[in-house]
């Protein structure tokens, strides 16, 4: 009876748990981004991008059948004084020069670009919108006062947005326009084959899509820098506004624009009357587009060659660009003040 009693009255020791470490919260923090928002981050791209492919081989279907019938009508090439039927690559492939080699490597690296784009733009206005309804969403739906009651703080939680963002949305799309470039070559070489030309030297030689494939995922982090003034600024707009965020991050600085365009303000301490454009609007509201102010000039030059255009290092000499770092600034500003935003406003 003793030992019955001394068992009942033993207390249970408790359990002791260890602490949770910041990177698993900040993991965890980042796969609910992505649940939350799978639609956007996973689906829509590959969506886009399956149906960018069934396009891209429909058109090549297309030309396959029309050379059929230009061939059936008796329409033949000629190359290097050769005539040669329309559907024998094999004979066409080996008359062509080096010339004709860097030129065709030149349209099949501008060609797999071209049908990896609609992942990118899907990209464009899927990064647009969540970062818009980011911080505005939780408090629209009051879900914000069961985020604050977990030991999460809300600078954990903004940066899990903004690495989603500028990280995680471009992966998803690059890595989705990866397979659609090798899905398409591989047609391609079915094709090339079927009409008598050897695909591994011709297509696969050049290397072209292993080349764009590192050059696309070396590109995130230089376009998320790119793009960090429009999340700081979207974030924000996401942050203050009370309602309909989307007007409020368009109205603010099309105004802006459209006083200083029409009253000449700036032109009182020496910058061009539509400056405020370029320089600050469109870095604003249009920085999701994976193209820099650098790339826009090089393609604008005039001597645009596909391999010079996607190389890694002329991705990275944007860093060499003031306004590139201007940007970083005033991006990590307001994603700072959408921060303390967070910490004190709890109203739907």
């Amino acid at each position: 009876m003793n030992a019955a009693a001394e068992s009942v009255d033993t207390p249970v020791p408790s359990r002791t748990f260890a602490p949770t470490h910041p990177t698993h919260r900040f993991r965890l923090l980042l796969r609910r981004e992505y649940w939350e928002h799978r639609g956007g981050i996973f689906w829509a791209p590959m969506i886009a991008g399956g149906v960018s492919l069934l396009l891209s081989l429909g058109l090549l279907v297309a030309g396959i059948v029309f050379a059929h019938k230009a061939v059936a009508e008796g329409n033949l090439v000629q190359h290097n004084g050769v005539t040669i039927n329309g559907l024998d690559l094999g004979t066409l492939a080996q008359q062509l020069t080096s010339d004709d080699l860097y030129q065709l490597s030149e349209g099949i690296t501008i060609t797999l670009a071209l049908s990896a784009t609609w992942p990118f733009l899907v990209m464009i206005f899927v990064a647009f919108f969540y970062c818009l309804g980011a911080l505005y969403d939780d408090r629209r739906d009051r879900s914000v006062l069961f985020w604050k009651s977990l030991p999460v703080s809300d600078t954990a939680t903004v940066l899990s947005k903004v690495a989603t963002v500028t990280l995680v949305i471009p992966l998803f799309a690059t890595l989705f326009a990866i397979v659609i470039m090798f899905a398409f070559l591989i047609a391609l070489s079915i094709a090339a084959a079927a009409h008598g030309a050897n695909p591994f030297p011709l297509l696969w030689g050049n290397g072209s899509v292993f080349m764009l494939s590192g050059q696309f995922l070396a590109a995130i982090p230089v376009y998320a820098a790119w793009m960090f003034p429009t999340v700081g600024w979207l974030l924000l707009c996401s942050a203050w506004a009370k309602s309909k965020p989307f007007l409020w991050a368009l109205l603010i600085p099309l105004a802006l624009g459209v006083a200083t365009s029409m009253t000449g303000l700036l032109q009182l301490i020496g910058l061009e009357r539509h400056w405020l454009w370029g320089n600050v609007i469109s870095r604003m509201l249009l920085g999701t587009v994976p193209v820099t102010g650098r790339d826009l000039a090089y393609a604008q030059s005039g001597s645009v060659q596909a391999s010079e255009m996607f190389s890694i290092p002329g991705m990275y000499s944007n860093f060499l660009e003031p306004s590139m770092w201007v940007g970083l600034i005033a991006g990590a500003v307001m994603i700072a003040i959408a921060i303390r935003l967070r910490r004190w406003r709890e109203e739907g």
